[in-house]
Parts: C-alpha cells; structure tokens; sequence
C-alpha cells in the first residue's frame, strides 16, 4: 500500500481532505472490525491534539485500536503496563550513574513516544497517574529540576476495566479532565466475529499494515484543524452548553473551561473530517457524549451516565437556527 502524502503537507482544503479519511478509516477497519464509529473518534481525538480513555472488558480491542493507529500513522508506539508498583521514574525516567565519566545522565522513560498506551490506568497508584498530568497537559516532562519537551504529536491512549474494581485506584477528576474523550468498543457483530474468528485474529494483519502518514503530516493536519471556523452563535451554543451542566441540577458539577476548549477543538477536527471549513451544531451534539461521559456524575449519587443519558439530558438545550 502506497502512502497518500509523500512529503510532509496535507492538502490545505478541507473538502480535499474527505478522501484521505475514508482511505485512513477503510485500512483502520480491515483490523479493527465494525467499529467504524469508534475509530472515527479516535482519528478525531488525535487530530484535536486530545487523549482517549477507552473503558471496556478484556479482549474487545482495545490494545489493538492503539497500535493500528500508531501504525497507520506512522508514529512512534510505546506500551506501559500499569500495576501498582509502577513508580513515576519507570514511565518519565531516571538519572543513572556513568562510573565512566563519574557523571549522571538520564535516560529516557517509555513516555518519550508519539503514541503512549497506558494499559490498565487505573491499576496504577494516584502518584504515578500523576505522573502523566504534565505530559499530557503541556507536552513536557520535568524531573530533576530540568523540563525535556515530548516528541509531536503526543497522544495518550489509555484503558481500564469497568468491572474489575479490586486494586484498582480511580482516575481522579483532574486526570479524567485531561482525556478528551472517553469510549466503549463494545462486542462485535455477529458478522465482525466472525471474520476474525475465521482469520485467527489480527496479529499477523497487524505486521503487514503500512503507514499512510508521516508524524509532520499528522501535525499538519492538526494545524489545518485549528482553521475550521466557528461562527459566533455556535460559540454561544456551546456556551449555552457550558452553562446547562453548571445550572440544570443534574450534575454534581458542570463542565469545566477546559473542557469548553476541548469541546471546540473535537468539534473543529470532527467538521474537517467531513470535509467542510465550518463547524454545524451537529458537530458539537455527536462528539459531546464522549467528551463528557467521564467528567459529569448525578448530583445525587455521584453515580456515572451513558453517553445516552447525556445526550438526551442535553436535547433541552435549544440549537441554533
């Protein structure tokens, strides 16, 4: 398979950009099987300069979505897996002692990558989660009294398990409001199934795969994501979105100006997906479920929602003409 760029530019007009997103889509879904939904907001996560959570059972994928897009890319991938005696030095990295020159140097954790999977998040301690915050916030790391930037594009893609809740540690609120969204891979179709079940697998796919882009035509799409316009009403929709989780009394606290940020960004990478130079308020209502699953908790339970609980709690919000 031929890369669609050759050099480090993307085409500038979003329109041109359609085709590029269908071929990244239909070489994504050949392994990742009837997901199509999902791996449309993982592309849309990285291209907003985001992180994704993924929460679901062992065995869906997860893994998986993580190194296709690392390698459709043509990014660097490094895995970690979180346990509980992870230590911030084993993710950042650590000073070691040359004997040679009687000197330190450090040397680089696995967090020095493009594509960092943080298996299992929440199975590491709250210290070493924090770890990540700088990181994933700023792009830099720093230890021992110096700052190292991270290579770009950056992306953290993390997991954990819904259902296995012993010796695990939440993500508290400041490290889920680092993740631009968070999704569900689900079951597969019964079709989906079996196909893999008829062809063993992915691993061997997974080896044959080739990148499509180069790691300056991802930034460049980035970039070219940042032009899409948003019309003063639609700013003042997502205000007005803003303002509802804050005011509506369902939840224990609304979402955050970071949060709004990040919101205008998804919603910027997702209308350039689709090829137009304008954000709609359709835009904002598919991507704002995942954005805001892992940040809203009912006010009086302080239980989670569905991404379709939040959808329709929303709805009341009335959409721009």
């Amino acid at each position: 398979m031929e890369s669609l760029v050759t050099d480090d530019s993307v085409p500038q007009k979003p329109g041109q950009l359609v085709d590029l997103f269908e071929k990244l889509e239909k070489e994504i879904g050949t392994l990742i099987l009837g997901k199509n939904h999902q791996v449309r907001l993982g592309l849309c996560c990285l291209i907003s300069g985001g992180h994704l959570l993924i929460e679901d059972i062992p065995g869906i994928g997860k893994t998986t979505l993580a190194k296709v897009l690392a390698k459709i890319l043509g990014l660097k991938f490094q895995r970690i897996q979180c346990t509980s005696d992870m230590l911030p030095g084993d993710i950042l990295g650590v000073s070691i002692f040359d004997q040679t020159n009687g000197s330190f140097s450090f040397h680089k954790g696995p967090i020095f990558t493009q594509v960092l999977l943080a298996d299992e998040i929440n199975r590491t301690t709250p210290k070493t989660q924090s770890a990540l915050l700088e990181a994933m916030e700023e792009y830099q790391v720093s230890s021992e009294g110096k700052t190292r930037q991270l290579p770009q594009p950056f992306f953290v893609l993390a997991t954990q398990n819904p259902l296995e809740y012993s010796g695990t540690y939440p993500l508290p609120e400041s490290q889920l409001d680092r993740f631009l969204f968070r999704i569900s891979i689900g079951y597969p179709s019964r079709k989906a199934e079996h196909e893999l079940l008829q062809h063993g697998g992915v691993i061997g796919g997974l080896s044959d795969l080739e990148p499509v882009l180069q790691p300056g035509q991802v930034i460049a799409l980035q970039r070219t994501a940042r032009k899409i316009q948003l019309s003063k009403t639609l700013i003042d929709y997502i205000q007005d979105l803003l303002s509802f989780s804050r005011e509506c009394g369902e939840f224990s606290i609304g979402l955050s100006p970071r949060a709004g940020l990040s919101l205008v960004r998804a919603a910027q990478s997702w209308s350039l997906m689709q090829g137009r130079e304008f954000v709609l308020p359709e835009d904002v209502q598919i991507i704002l479920p995942y954005l805001a699953v892992h940040r809203l908790r009912r006010k009086d339970t302080y239980s989670e929602l569905s991404t379709e609980e939040i959808r329709q709690l929303f709805t009341s919000v009335p959409i721009p003409a």
